[in-house]
């Protein structure tokens, strides 16, 4: 299993060309992808437009036209990090699998890519810091996270429906105890290693944990 793991950086990286201002499509994700490294190092509060325009090569004024405020670049930045996520997830064909095999697939899913996208995980961290103002501003989070959840109550009531899966368990708890596991996966690795001693970052313990979290997840829900 492949594991690309985004590195900590003190400087949010630069663009190789300068932005497309003929292409706002184009320039405003590219200030995304530049702002996402920035908040999710430095925070809200610790973020700096002008570091963001510098990466850019272009001018905090041109961030501000697009984006209106910072708060306004950092609420598309928990959009744009949501939105992929849940795009690749539409992509799994689970409805191609056994409910058992689709259920495996969605927690491996998961756990894989908030480790190799651990700039999702400090967003995340701080936004639940400003618990959830901002996201709650949002007119978009709510429908990009809604196929998460019809993704594993899907699942579910096919495995419900087929046998295996016992009733009586909630999709959206489901959903967060997967999040969870994943979640802290990621978040925590550093610190638990420290702790227990443990190499929580070799190819051997990735794989080991991994396989650890499907098997919690399918004994849980297995009837």
């Amino acid at each position: 299993m492949n594991q690309t793991v985004q590195k900590a950086g003190s400087r949010a990286p630069t663009k190789s060309a300068a932005p497309r201002t003929n292409d706002p499509q184009r320039t405003m994700a590219d200030i995304i992808e530049v702002a996402t490294h920035e908040f999710s190092e430095k925070g809200l509060a610790g973020a700096r437009i002008d570091v963001i325009a510098e990466a850019m090569r272009t001018s905090k004024r041109m961030i501000y036209y697009y984006f209106g405020s910072k708060e306004g670049l950092y609420i598309r930045v928990l959009e744009e990090a949501y939105r992929r996520i849940r795009e690749i997830e539409s992509g799994l064909h689970l409805e191609d699998l056994a409910p058992e095999d689709a259920l495996r697939k969605l927690v491996g899913f998961t756990v894989d890519y908030q480790l190799a996208n651990p700039d999702f995980i400090r967003l995340v961290m701080t936004e639940n810091i400003h618990r959830g103002e901002f996201l709650a501003q949002s007119k978009a989070i709510h429908k990009l996270n809604v196929p998460a959840i019809l993704a594993v109550r899907e699942v579910y009531q096919r495995g419900v429906a087929a046998g295996v899966f016992r009733a009586g368990i909630d999709p959206v708890d489901l959903h967060m105890s997967i999040s969870a596991l994943s979640f802290f996966n990621t978040a925590n690795r550093h610190t638990f290693a420290l702790i227990f001693k443990r190499d929580m970052e070799s190819p051997a313990a990735i794989v080991a944990r991994r396989d650890s979290i499907i098997e919690m997840v399918v004994r849980f829900v297995r009837k």
